[in-house]
C-alpha cells in the first residue's frame, strides 16, 4: 500500500498562505498543514482549521528566520538585535552544541511553542521544523524529550529518494544530497528508535517553493510502497517573509490541478495525515 500525506508548511504565515490552504485541502489533495504558532496570521489558521476537521494540523517549530513565542528577554542568546531568531545557523548551531544557557534558552522556546499550540485545542498530528533544523543532533535531542509531553507521536524525517525525481525530470536531475542525506538518515533512525512514526521518503526538498503540476502528479506516480510525505508552500499570491524566488500560487495550483487530483484518488494510494496512518499501531503499542 501507498498511504500518503499531503503537507503545506509554514500554517499561520500570512493570510495568502491560508487562504491556499484552505482552497487546496477543499478543491484539492492536500491532507495536512504544519502550523507556526507564533506567526502573523496563526490566529487566522486556526480558526479555518477548526472550519476543517478533516484537516491534520501539526506544529511547525520555528527557531531559526522568524519570531520567538517566549519573552525576548529570557532568550537573548536566540535572537538578533532586532529580536529574531538567528540566521547565522553554522555558529548558532556550534552554540547549541556547546553552550548550556544557550541549550536551556532554546529548550524553553521549544516547550512555549508546544504550549501555544496545545492552547488551540487542535489534535497534535505531526511535528517538524522551519529549514529542517531538527537535523541538528541538539534540537533533536530537545524535541524528544519535549513533544511526547505533549502528545507528539509524528515526525518528519527528510529524506528524499533521488531515483523518484529523476524518473519525474530525467533530462534536468537535482544534484545528490551529500550533505543533507546522512544527517535525514540518522535522524530517521533516531525517530524510530524513540518510538515516533517518520515517513519512509519525504518529497519536497530539491524543488522546495517549485512543486509544478507536473512534478507534483508525477512524483504521486512514482510514490514507493510505504509511507510518503509531500510537502509545499503554497500561497495565493507572494507575501512578506515569503522565500526568495518560490512560487507559491504554481504550487497552489498544483494542489488542485485534476491530473494530479486523479492520481492522487488512484486505487494504490490512500490520502491522509499522520493520524489517520499511525492511530492503529499506536492503539497496538499501548494494549
Amino acid at each position: 500500500m501507498k498511504q500518503l500525506v499531503v503537507t503545506a508548511d509554514d500554517f499561520g504565515a500570512a493570510d495568502a498562505v491560508n487562504e491556499a490552504v484552505e482552497r487546496a485541502h477543499v478543491e484539492g489533495v492536500l491532507t495536512a498543514a504544519s502550523l507556526m504558532v507564533g506567526a502573523d496570521a496563526a490566529q487566522d489558521a486556526v480558526a479555518r482549521a477548526r472550519r476543517l476537521p478533516s484537516l491534520r494540523v501539526g506544529l511547525h517549530l520555528v527557531l531559526v528566520e522568524g519570531r520567538p513565542v517566549s519573552d525576548p528577554a529570557a532568550i537573548p542568546d536566540l535572537l538578533t538585535g532586532e529580536g529574531l531568531f538567528r540566521t547565522d545557523l553554522p555558529r548558532f548551531g556550534a552554540d547549541i552544541f556547546f553552550r548550556p544557557a544557550v541549550r536551556r534558552q532554546l529548550a524553553g522556546e521549544i516547550e512555549a511553542q508546544f504550549e501555544a499550540f496545545a492552547r488551540t485545542g487542535l489534535p497534535l498530528d505531526h511535528v517538524n521544523t522551519h529549514k529542517h533544523f531538527h537535523l541538528h543532533p541538539t534540537v533533536q535531542a530537545l524535541l524528544l524529550e519535549i513533544g511526547p509531553r505533549y502528545g507528539m507521536t509524528a515526525v518528519r524525517a527528510p529524506q528524499e529518494p533521488r531515483r523518484v525525481l529523476c524518473g519525474v525530470e530525467p533530462a534536468a536531475p537535482p544534484p545528490p544530497a551529500y550533505v543533507t542525506a546522512p544527517w535525514a538518515r540518522l535522524c530517521r533512525d533516531r525517530l524510530r528508535r524513540a518510538g515516533m512514526a517518520t515517513p519512509d521518503q519525504v518529497f519536497g526538498l530539491a524543488w522546495s517553493g517549485a512543486m509544478t503540476p507536473a512534478r507534483l502528479g508525477g512524483i504521486i506516480a512514482r510514490l514507493p510502497p510505504g509511507l510518503s510525505e509531500i510537502y509545499l508552500h503554497p500561497a495565493t499570491q507572494a507575501y512578506p517573509g515569503s522565500g526568495p524566488g518560490y512560487r507559491h500560487d504554481d504550487e497552489l495550483r498544483a494542489l488542485v490541478d485534476p491530473a494530479v487530483i486523479a492520481a492522487a484518488r488512484s486505487r494504490d494510494v490512500v490520502l491522509g495525515g499522520y493520524a489517520d496512518f499511525t492511530a492503529g499501531a499506536e492503539r497496538k503499542r499501548a494494549s
